[in-house]
């Protein structure tokens, strides 16, 4: 190889860093691991998947969003869920319909918090541990992007059982 074409080779892979440090701050790939949000993520026990995740700027949050999420009870754990319920949501804790006519099982989402769930009804998740401050979302899962043969999933097929009680404000 010319010395011509080192340098340029070393001033072409120059340039790319700011492009490479720029892409750190909105996305990050992450390995999503456990059975929580099967069937969405992780379909089988085989299975491993990596999603690219949107890092939230500005943190607009809507219902159904998969996201990452720094564990309220340890800050070193991550927990991917699907956000369930935004502030000031209205909630029914058991999927019971009779429960449903019975205003004694509703709990608000406070203002500033949101209520995460698994895919999975086995998850620990905000029927665990409560509603979770809004600071600790990490960002939003867009995509599935390893293995190949998951490329294209969709992640709202699945959303989880039906909570909301207030209906009318989604």
């Amino acid at each position: 190889m010319s010395r011509k074409s080192i340098l340029r080779t070393v001033l072409l892979t120059a340039t790319w860093i700011p492009v490479v440090m720029t892409m750190r701050e909105f996305v990050h790939v992450s390995q999503i691991k456990g059975k929580s949000m099967r069937p969405t993520l992780n379909p089988n026990d085989d299975s491993t998947d990596w999603v690219l995740v949107k890092l939230f700027r500005p943190r607009r949050r809507e219902r159904d969003d998969i996201v990452l999420f720094r564990a309220p009870t340890d800050p070193n754990v991550i927990y991917c869920k699907r956000i369930k319920g935004l502030s000031n949501d209205a909630l029914y804790l058991d999927n019971d319909s009779m429960v449903r006519q019975d205003k004694s099982h509703l709990t608000l989402v406070p203002n500033g918090h949101l209520w995460v769930e698994g895919d999975n009804t086995h998850s620990v998740d905000s029927r665990s541990f409560g509603p979770i401050s809004d600071g600790l979302v990490i960002g939003k899962v867009m995509c599935v992007i390893w293995p190949p043969e998951r490329w294209g999933t969709n992640l709202n097929r699945w959303v989880g059982r039906d909570i909301l009680a207030n209906h009318d404000s989604k």
